[in-house]
């Protein structure tokens, strides 16, 4: 696999000696530059495939790469402040806002600068994805015949009875939607349930990603407290009460940040309190596929217990595997379940079949199960590393609560402190950590930091990011 930073300086060097040759002058060979370079020939072809893409260079088939004619100079650009009228006008009326707060899902999803590491990542990364199972997949499934061809909007059979079993109890494949993943189907799932203008009951602290999406849609989320054992009942049912919602977020396996798991006692409680409001349930059961080796038995989906149609389950297969697997499904019983695919329909069609067809093949491979078990024993040993890291060199910032699954740990920082200030002098010391204050829909009760132990290389760049951290932290905390 090519690495990134070797792409980079690959093109920056072609870039500096571009001018020693003529437009439509040929430069060195593939082969030439492997060994002149010392790279690998699929990092000389993403090389030059940049510096196509840039307009600098022309590759021809069965002949090499060429310098490009210049361009011809680029006009000055025009007055676009018009726009800020036309997008604000009349926005105090809306329903729904026109402007999306994406601050709290791109802290996770965008990389941070070369030698900074990643405790803010949100996915697996590269040595913990399962990259030759996906591509020989996606080989196999290319082979398929009709694979090309449109699939069903609700998804292709096999897969939709493949994450039926795997939800249990009532589910059945009729039920089942397939998603391009567990973002669009929490989208599809608020607006279908919610009104513009509506509250929504969310966890607190949760997902930022989630608030995002039900800002979008127009909603008002109003946080219900969480603690070790999940959502408070009580809680809930004043918030159900006092706001008349009709729809309850919830994650009840590795609750994101916290890690809790709703308790054995209060899941009964949290769907008869549901059902007596006349609201649903949406389950967003996003790392059920990573527990740790050292978990012990899982608690069922909510959705094996509900027998009324309250809960709308919500999982994926990206975190499990790759960010670019973007598959999942919406699972529902009743009336509603046309309402959801309605939207879906309307807003992408269907899941390219392709990717549908590589899921199956994936999922239906040794190499699945093998992977799981790999990923299950690995996340422990990184939150074994994490955790005794953090308490041995930052014992003032305090770990309430070590979950048996999931790629994270949720710290909290000593009363009083600058969360943006630790955060920044984090990024200066060479490590990138996510706020806590997004996690929050209402003000936070405390500063908090969030650390992903599954986007980094190993352990030792987990030892290596405390150390970092601990740097910043005597910066910023004094």
């Amino acid at each position: 696999m090519y690495e990134r930073s070797s792409v980079a300086e690959l093109v920056k060097s072609l870039k500096a000696e571009l001018n020693r040759y003529p437009v439509d002058g040929k430069l060195p060979s593939s082969r030439a530059m492997v060994e002149s370079y010392r790279v690998s020939p699929v990092t000389v072809s993403r090389a030059l495939a940049q510096l196509a893409a840039e307009g600098l260079v022309v590759t021809r088939p069965g002949a090499g790469a060429f310098r490009a004619r210049p361009s011809e100079d680029t006009p000055a650009p025009g007055d676009t402040s018009w726009q800020e009228i036309a997008l604000s006008a009349d926005g105090a009326t809306d329903a729904a806002p026109r402007a999306v707060d994406a601050s709290g899902v791109l802290v996770t999803l965008a990389a941070p600068p070369p030698g900074v590491i990643e405790f803010n990542g949100g996915y697996l990364h590269a040595s913990l994805q399962p990259e030759q199972a996906m591509a020989a997949a996606l080989a196999r499934a290319g082979r398929r015949p009709g694979a090309w061809g449109r699939p069903p909007v609700d998804g292709i059979p096999e897969l939709r009875e493949w994450f039926a079993r795997g939800i249990g109890g009532p589910v059945t494949a009729a039920d089942v939607l397939v998603t391009a993943g567990g973002q669009s189907a929490l989208s599809t799932a608020l607006r279908a349930l919610a009104p513009p203008g509506a509250s929504v009951l969310v966890e607190s602290p949760t997902y930022p990603g989630m608030l995002a999406v039900a800002r979008a849609a127009g909603l008002r989320p109003v946080p219900v407290p969480v603690d070790p054992d999940g959502v408070r009942p009580g809680l809930l049912a004043d918030a159900f009460r006092a706001t008349g919602s009709r729809v309850f977020v919830c994650q009840p396996l590795f609750q994101n940040p916290t890690g809790a798991v709703l308790s054995d006692a209060r899941r009964p409680e949290v769907l008869r309190i549901a059902r007596e409001a006349g609201a649903f349930v949406i389950e967003d059961d996003f790392v059920r596929r990573l527990v740790h080796e050292d978990a012990g038995p899982l608690p069922r989906p909510l959705a094996t217990d509900d027998h009324d149609g309250v809960v709308v389950h919500v999982c994926s297969l990206t975190k499990a595997t790759s960010p670019s697997l973007r598959v999942g499904v919406l699972a529902a019983r009743g009336p509603v379940f046309e309402r959801l695919r309605s939207i879906q329909v309307v807003d992408s069609f269907f899941v390219p079949r392709p990717i549908q067809e590589a899921t199956v093949e994936l999922v239906g491979s040794p190499a699945w199960n093998r992977h799981l078990r790999s990923v299950s024993g690995k996340l422990k040993d990184r939150r074994n590393t994490l955790t005794a890291a953090l308490r041995s060199s930052l014992p003032e910032l305090d770990l309430p609560y070590i979950p048996s699954g999931g790629y994270h740990l949720w710290l909290r920082l000593p009363d009083g402190t600058d969360e943006a200030a630790v955060v920044s002098a984090a990024l200066r010391a060479g490590v990138a950590v996510a706020p806590g204050r997004p996690y929050f829909s209402a003000e936070p009760p405390a500063p908090h930091l969030r650390l992903s132990f599954a986007g980094v290389a190993g352990q030792g760049e987990i030892a290596e990011g405390v150390r970092r951290l601990r740097t910043a932290c005597d910066e910023a905390l004094g």
